[in-house]
């Protein structure tokens, strides 16, 4: 199958979660006959935490690879794990036909947690160094650093170390201000790192989601977001209509902006997907011939 990044610019990926657990995968199926519709060059499939939904993962992915012809990115992470533990994985991706993975840390809730890997980039290497070019490896970035690094300069210098063993492309965690979004790649450039960067958007569909996602990564929000937060936040569908065209209009920004790609954070809800595509479509497939026609 060909690498979605080998298709024409801006890309266009969405993420989905597993179920936990033994649930069915029944509904998550749904979503994705729902997601495919809106052509994504990618979609990948979460890990969940501590690897509870590994198993889950690793059928899904190949599910979007092989039967939806879809490039199927399978999200890996390695706290808690030992590199017999991934190797496994790996070897169980490969029999899938799954060639395409995302390569994380993981959350970490102590340090007493960490594994034989104690670093994303550690992953990485090991993936490269046991199957050379066979998987194509993505990595996170920060656009407001990570929450455990020291300083930018320090998360950074910990990208670059990622970049130069290989990565095929960059995924960014979620942020609402696209000013230090651009601020932050003149930063990742200069340092001379290449590789695609694909901006990673959130629509926040209920006000509790803000709360949830600095705590989780500590993105600014922005004084609009939180003022209609505030203002609607006792009326849930007013929050999700305000999140909807608030991701749109910072989705059609970034295009204007010569953004490498979008990576829509869909919390499984393909309605707000359909939303935000139909407010998008025109200007991406716009943006996209504008592309092609400078090469």
């Amino acid at each position: 199958m060909e690498n979605f990044l080998d298709k024409l610019t801006p890309s266009y990926t969405f993420e989905i979660f597993p179920p936990k657990g033994n649930k069915s995968t029944e509904g998550t199926y749904a979503v994705i006959d729902s997601l495919v519709s809106f052509n994504p060059d990618l979609i990948s499939v979460t890990y969940g935490a501590g690897g509870s939904s590994r198993d889950n993962t690793v059928e899904i992915a190949s599910g979007i690879q092989n039967k939806y012809k879809v490039c199927g990115v399978a999200h890996l992470t390695c706290v808690g794990t030992t590199k017999a533990d991934i190797k496994n994985i790996l070897e169980r991706l490969k029999g899938n036909n799954v060639k395409n993975i995302l390569a994380l840390r993981g959350d970490l809730k102590d340090e007493s947690d960490l594994g034989e890997f104690h670093h994303a980039s550690e992953l990485i290497k090991f993936i490269k160094d046991e199957y050379g070019d066979y998987f194509d490896v993505f990595a996170a970035c920060y656009p407001e650093k990570h929450p455990e690094a020291k300083s930018m300069e320090d998360d950074l210098f910990h990208l670059k170390e990622k970049c130069d063993l290989g990565v095929k492309a960059l995924i960014s965690q979620l942020f609402f201000d696209n000013d230090i979004f651009c601020q932050w790649r003149e930063k990742v450039r200069a340092l001379g790192i290449k590789q695609p960067i694909i901006a990673g958007i959130m629509p926040i569909t209920a006000a509790a989601q803000i709360s949830k996602v600095v705590e989780m990564c500590g993105a600014s929000v922005p004084e609009r977001v939180r003022r209609f937060v505030n203002e609607y936040g006792h009326h849930q569908g007013a929050v999700k209509e305000a999140g909807i065209a608030y991701a749109t209009e910072q989705i059609i920004d970034l295009l204007a902006r010569n953004v490498e790609g979008i990576h829509l954070y869909t919390m499984n809800q393909a309605d707000t997907v359909r939303r935000i595509d139909a407010g998008i479509r025109s200007v991406l497939y716009t943006k996209r011939y504008a592309v092609y026609n400078d090469r």
